[in-house]
């Protein structure tokens, strides 16, 4: 059990993050003021109620599962961790929280959009990252052949 827990939380924690990333994307393109609310309104609630454990837990178990170990792909993955975490507190967190409620009260304006910019960029980064050490996870596990 404690060997699957690992790799579903990371598969929800990276699975959120696309969800978000994809729907921001697609109602910035073709939805009204309304539905940017909607969707920014949920990736704040449930969206960050869902993502925030499973990155916690993904971290936990990661650790735990490493036991020290410092180099080759396990030590590659735990360098991309604390970009990823940093840009989920820093950056992504509080974009997140206040777009929602700019979009509530209607506020779509230059603030809205620079800071929607600036999540998706986060967005991307840590899309990317948190990728690689899925793919990094697989080929650890075997699942996955190294090139």
């Amino acid at each position: 059990m404690k060997h699957k827990i690992h790799p579903v939380a990371a598969t929800v924690a990276t699975l959120c993050i696309a969800t978000f990333f994809i729907s921001t994307v697609i109602v910035e393109l073709f939805g009204s003021y309304e539905s940017i609310a909607v969707v920014k309104s949920l990736i704040v609630m449930p969206g960050l109620f869902i993502l925030i454990p499973a990155i916690a837990i993904t971290g936990a178990s990661g650790f735990a599962r490493a036991k020290g170990t410092k180099s080759g792909i396990i030590g590659s993955k735990k360098k991309r961790m604390p970009f990823i975490a940093a840009n989920g507190i820093l950056i992504l967190l509080p974009a997140a929280i206040c777009l929602n409620q700019w979009a509530a009260i209607g506020a779509f304006d230059t603030k809205f959009y620079i800071v929607q910019a600036f999540e998706l960029l986060a967005g991307a980064i840590n899309l990317t990252l948190m990728s690689m050490n899925m793919r990094d996870g697989l080929r650890l596990s075997g699942k996955l052949k190294a090139k």
